[in-house]
């Protein structure tokens, strides 16, 4: 077992509403199954009055990942980050595809994100757990501050 500290990366966001209602308006379908998954689609829509709020705030906290993700030039798709939201009320991120593959290079062993609308304006804030070393390619988590070769868990509800 290797134990190395582990540090964090954090990224924040913020987000007009009337301006993913805009892109929405002009762009339609195409701008919505671009940017989100069905199952967040799904969500945001379940509540008409709040689903520009709700999807701002997903707007936000993708691109919040993006930061923590410290992208060079090459940005993951949209749908490569998707918030979960558990029966219970709280938020994850699953990473798939291209997100994935960049936060296992960077080391990124669990993510956690807070988001949050109020009238125009929808925000995000991601916390990433990284592995001192910047890989986990060895399947890690964190545990007691400390990263531990165990099983990695990017998609909390699979």
């Amino acid at each position: 077992m290797t134990l190395v500290a582990p540090s964090i990366r954090v990224g924040t966001d913020l987000c007009s509403v009337d301006q993913v209602a805009e892109s929405i308006d002009r762009f339609g379908d195409r701008y919505l199954e671009r940017v989100y998954t069905p199952d967040e689609l799904s969500y945001c829509s379940s509540s008409p009055t709040q689903r520009n709020e709700r999807l701002a705030a997903r707007f936000a906290a993708k691109e919040a990942t993006v930061k923590v993700l410290r992208t060079a030039g090459s940005r993951p798709e949209w749908r490569s980050i998707e918030i979960v939201r558990d029966p219970e009320g709280w938020c994850d991120i699953r990473l798939t595809g291209s997100a994935a593959t960049l936060a296992e290079s960077a080391g990124i062993v669990s993510l956690a994100v807070s988001m949050s609308h109020e009238n125009d304006l929808a925000s995000a804030v991601v916390i990433a757990s990284v592995c001192a070393d910047g890989s986990a390619s060895e399947q890690t988590t964190v545990s007691d501050s400390r990263c531990v070769t165990a099983s990695k868990e990017m998609n909390p509800h699979d």
